[in-house]
């Protein structure tokens, strides 16, 4: 296998473009290398298989949307928590490819025991590293608020990404400021 990191990075992104453009049955080494702009036969020297770079977009997702600790400016703790939602919400919707492809990813899982294992555990990691954060960081509220925020969330971001006009007449950072809100009553 080639190590070149920066190229390796530029292949999974663009197998995550590829994902969310054709879904999982288009993400062939010969479209990423297309989608990379790269000579044909290049992803196939970087990746064992096609289940070694399905993986590989599965962890990459993560990084590209993730919201760190030092970006939060609010020195209210409820105010931060609620920052931090709407920077996930502004971050997911700036990358659409990588949530789609994500959906696609999902949806390969359940077809795919490898990654569904590996899918799983991502995703539970990124739950838990949530969870950690909000203990770490002195946010409002417990795990369960956590993990409830976490799935409205999700929901709202699977809405806005897949059929905006359900939401149109929505302003998504008030409803973010809800979730928050009804979350942590009394808080």
């Amino acid at each position: 296998m080639v190590t070149n990191p920066q190229r390796r990075t530029a292949l999974v992104d663009a197998a995550i473009e590829v994902l969310a453009r054709d879904g999982a049955r288009g993400l062939t080494f010969r479209a990423v290398d297309a989608e990379a702009g790269v000579p044909k036969g290049t992803a196939s020297n970087y990746f064992a298989n096609r289940e070694d770079l399905l993986n590989q977009a599965a962890e990459r997702i993560h990084l590209r949307v993730a919201v760190g600790a030092a970006e939060g400016t609010e020195t209210d703790p409820r105010a931060l928590l609620t920052q931090f939602m709407h920077l996930l919400l502004h971050r997911i919707s700036d990358d659409r490819a990588g949530w789609l492809a994500l959906l696609e990813l999902r949806l390969e899982a359940t077809r795919r025991p490898e990654l569904r294992a590996k899918l799983t555990k991502t995703l539970r990691d990124n739950l838990d590293t949530n969870i950690e954060g909000r203990r770490q960081g002195g946010l409002p509220g417990d795990d369960l608020t956590t993990v409830l925020l976490y799935y409205a969330m999700t929901g709202l971001i699977l809405e806005h990404l897949t059929l905006p006009d359900v939401l149109a007449d929505v302003d998504l950072d008030e409803l973010v400021a809800d979730f928050v809100e009804r979350a942590l009553p009394g808080t």
